[in-house]
């Protein structure tokens, strides 16, 4: 299984900030937006991931996430010269992929709760399995403003439509797909729409045709944060930060999941600790890995040290 992260778009809602950087490098609280869905990638012990951004944007990206080494993992990047919809960015992706699975997800999607780690390990299983794809479904008060699921009698998925004017249901379809190895292939056979764009919603109706499409439903303690506006970022930022303070803990620190993964040891983690100034930051990770040598959990995953 391989990752994939579309960071691009102009961020319009969000100007003039998207003026000097693209919306996914601006900050959610203590960390950069890219942080969240790269540390989801990394619970999955995903460890090939792609980064697919502005080519204005390549650099700052590059110098944010670098190699992937200090994760003990392998980062590639590749620009999206127009936001042309997400389809497209399957499309863009095809040489990296390979014909390998991937989970790929959205730039500013920001996840929370306990259900996350589970559902995509079970949409991990089906690509394995079925090899179907799976999406997934998290109910909403404002169904007309995202791609909306509608179910059958036995919970199959029947349609997935984009921002319909009488929707069907109330579960949107959020910013996180697991898809087969051909999906490449499907994303390339997808035309404009009416906006212009390559929809997603097209490369789940060629899964549906073939019944390849299940979908896992997000329950109540799963929040789906949004940050597309100067306000939602603020609003997303207050609820990390009300959690992290209750806690004492962070939410998706990319080199927390990488250390409690396995995917780097203490020394790696300390060589990293050691090119950061003075800071709050510094000093939490220096407390994991102490935390930890007090008491090691090897191979151990606490759902609330990662969430």
């Amino acid at each position: 299984m391989k990752g994939v992260v579309l960071s691009g778009g102009k961020g319009t809602r969000l100007y003039p900030s998207t003026l000097v950087a693209c919306k996914q490098l601006l900050p959610v609280f203590d960390k950069p937006m890219i942080h969240y869905p790269l540390s989801l990638l990394l619970l999955q012990r995903i460890r090939e991931i792609l980064f697919i951004t502005n080519p204005e944007d390549l650099g700052a990206m590059k110098r944010l996430l670098g190699t992937g080494e200090q994760f003990g993992a392998k980062f590639s990047y590749i620009t999206q010269s127009e936001p042309r919809g997400i389809a497209d960015g399957l499309a863009l992706a095809e040489e990296f992929l390979a014909g390998s699975p991937v989970c790929f997800l959205l730039g500013d999607n920001i996840l929370f709760g306990q259900d996350v780690r589970h559902a995509m390990s079970e949409a991990g299983k089906i690509i394995r399995t079925e090899n179907s794809a799976v999406i997934f479904g998290y109910r909403v008060s404002d169904p007309q403003n995202f791609g909306v699921i509608t179910f059958g009698s036995d919970g199959s998925v029947i349609e997935v439509v984009e921002k319909p004017a009488a929707p069907k249901s109330t579960w949107a379809s959020i910013g996180v797909y697991f898809f087969p190895g051909d999906v490449a292939g499907y994303a390339k056979k997808v035309v404009p729409s009416k906006r212009n764009e390559l929809e997603i919603t097209e490369v789940h109706r060629q899964y549906i045709e073939e019944n390849r499409l299940r979908a896992i439903k997000l329950g109540r303690g799963t929040a789906w944060l949004d940050t597309g506006t100067p306000e939602a970022i603020m609003e997303a930022g207050n609820f990390l930060h009300a959690i992290e303070k209750r806690q004492g803990l962070k939410v998706y620190c990319p080199e927390e999941v990488a250390f409690r993964s396995g995917l780097i040891s203490s020394e790696e983690l300390l060589r990293q600790i050691e090119d950061i100034s003075s800071s709050s930051y510094r000093g939490y990770l220096l407390r994991i890995i102490d935390e930890e040598r007090a008491e090691p959990r090897s191979g151990h995953l606490a759902g609330a040290n990662l969430f």
